[in-house]
């Protein structure tokens, strides 16, 4: 990391630190992102697998790690009634968003009826409890465009995570309402459209987000992914905004307090 960004704050929005890929080091990886100067944490939830995991590194780091509470559409499979139902004793904790949530065409599109209708379910949950929802959305921008336009009587808001779409859909999602768009990795990819977007995309509408273990940013790229390292993921993203690093640091910390009430 450059010395330069040492006094700045940063937030991750959105990190799986709890991931298998982290097992015995989650605390390491913490303590290191701090260091880095990322203050703040969010967990996206993934399923039944792994929530525990996430909610006890949450405990342990409270005021650095902020969970939430979701069905990630993955995880949507013949069993997901179950899987739905097993969010329920958890809303009795302090949760923070709804997500991971939303629709993916990518991997599979066997229950592509039933992430609908868990994501329909989830969205319905988070208007209810006042909660920002995290959207993942692969190769399904337009499918959750009409969810969302059927959904414009619920209050929503949230963060389009890893978001790679164009300008046009940008501007479609703000006339939907309060959305932001989670920038992470890919942004130092050498062909990445995203790269060229975001130059468009107004500083006080982007969060800035690893997913680790995943879409680890260059320089180390190709290894595993952690919080410690959004300052790349900032550099690059003040090189093609204009913005100097510290206005970048300071415009998505308070982009992600003001979203999650951080």
């Amino acid at each position: 990391m450059h010395s330069d960004s040492g006094h700045m704050e940063f937030i991750d929005t959105h990190a799986h630190l709890y991931d298998e890929a982290f097992a015995g080091e989650e605390d390491l990886a913490i303590a290191r992102s701090v260091e880095a100067g990322v203050s703040r944490i969010v967990f996206p939830d993934i399923d039944s697998q792994t929530r525990d995991m996430m909610f006890s590194i949450a405990d342990r780091h409270e005021g650095t790690v902020f969970p939430c509470l979701g069905l990630h559409p993955t995880s949507v499979g013949a069993d997901w009634k179950e899987e739905l139902s097993r969010l329920e004793p958890y809303l009795k904790r302090r949760i923070w968003a709804i997500g991971e949530i939303g629709m993916d065409c990518y991997w599979s599109k066997e229950f592509v009826k039933e992430q609908e209708t868990v994501f329909r379910s989830q969205l319905e949950l988070a208007d209810r409890l006042d909660l920002p929802v995290i959207i993942h959305s692969r190769e399904s921008t337009e499918l959750i465009i009409n969810i969302l336009k059927d959904c414009r009587h619920l209050n929503l808001r949230g963060v389009f995570h890893a978001y790679s779409g164009s300008i046009e859909t940008f501007r479609e999602l703000q006339r939907l309402g309060d959305w932001y768009i989670g920038i992470g990795g890919v942004l130092t990819y050498k062909k990445a459209s995203i790269a060229e977007t975001v130059r468009q995309i107004p500083l006080d509408r982007i969060l800035l987000e690893t997913d680790s273990p995943y879409l680890t940013p260059v320089p180390h790229r190709g290894k595993r992914n952690e919080s410690s390292y959004i300052p790349h993921i900032a550099e690059k993203l003040a090189a093609q905004t204009g913005a100097s690093l510290e206005e970048t640091a300071q415009t998505t910390t308070q982009n992600a307090i003001k979203l999650f009430g951080l």
